[in-house]
């Protein structure tokens, strides 16, 4: 086996079914050594009977790759710790870091609980943090050392966390938290070889196949433009060597369209050079806005 990734180590979480599933077999296909995470929960996040990064592993094995199971709480210090050390133990180094675990608890504001706020933030945000803190701290070990690797990680945003999405709004603090994240890493970890980039990408799978059901259904014929196959290409250049000076960048992907998003700019700006009163910002600002791009659409409105 040969390709981009290969000789390089690659970590990916919730990588047990959907987009996970899809990004850990084409980093194999591709010469990659894969710790295949995921704890194995429902699409809630509710404790589920099986282990289904085994079942990856075997498909990486059957057709020739490596791969490891690991089965932790990577939103758990002790776990993500964990995750990082068994790509270090098993295969003797860490190239390539991608976040993608992550569940859903989608109510409307009003009757979002306690309890499905922080789960949801803890999963997708505290589980992309974690992972990578425990990585950076390897990176810039082995930087320091004389050893400075192209190291790279790759996180998993939304368009929900770039537009909002109605009925989602723990999911889209979540993924918005992501990209912040991101462009601080990108910006801290440089010194040490690693490029911090994301991708939202738009397809199927568990959390999206009930939620946008009509768009994600598999088509009779013709290209599947949902499958989650379609991302993972973009995943593994971004993972790889080959990504070279590509960093804080974020990416939406879907189907086959790759798109750069640009992310926040200054548009239209009016300076008085002294205080407003709130009659004049008022004013200001719809002066402002008539010249002002439009936001984008909030998924679901």
């Amino acid at each position: 086996m040969s390709g981009i990734c290969e000789g390089r180590v690659v970590v990916v979480t919730g990588a047990g079914r959907g987009l996970g599933r899809a990004h850990a077999l084409a980093f194999a296909a591709e010469g990659a050594r894969v710790v295949v995470n995921d704890l194995g929960v429902g699409p809630d996040g509710t404790p589920g009977g099986e282990n289904p990064a085994d079942a990856v592993v075997a498909e990486i094995r059957a057709i020739g790759g490596e791969a490891v199971a690991h089965g932790g709480d990577i939103a758990t210090g002790t776990g993500a710790a964990s995750l990082i050390r068994t790509a270090l133990e098993v295969y003797g180094r860490l190239d390539t870091l991608v976040g993608n675990a992550g569940f859903l608890r989608d109510r409307m504001l009003v009757n979002l609980d306690e309890h499905d706020w922080d789960a949801v933030i803890r999963v997708h945000l505290k589980g992309h943090f974690l992972p990578l803190r425990h990585a950076a701290a390897h990176w810039r070990a082995e930087a320091k050392a004389g050893r400075t690797p192209a190291a790279r990680v790759v996180h998993t945003s939304s368009g929900a966390g770039l537009l909002g999405s109605v009925g989602q709004g723990n999911y889209s603090a979540a993924k918005a938290g992501i990209i912040g994240l991101t462009l601080v890493a990108a910006a801290e970890l440089a010194r040490y070889g690693v490029q911090v980039n994301a991708v939202a990408p738009a397809a199927r799978t568990r959390m999206t196949e009930r939620a946008f059901a009509e768009t994600m259904a598999v088509p009779a014929a013709g290209f599947d433009a949902m499958a989650p196959e379609n991302v993972s290409p973009l995943v593994v250049w971004l993972g790889s060597a080959a990504s070279a000076g590509v960093t804080g960048r974020v990416f939406e992907a879907e189907g086959g369209r790759i798109t750069v998003m640009e992310g926040w700019r200054p548009g239209p700006t009016a300076d008085k050079g002294a205080r407003w009163t709130p009659a004049e910002a008022g004013e200001a600002a719809r002066g402002l806005l008539a010249t002002a791009e439009p936001p984008g659409p909030v998924y679901g409105a």
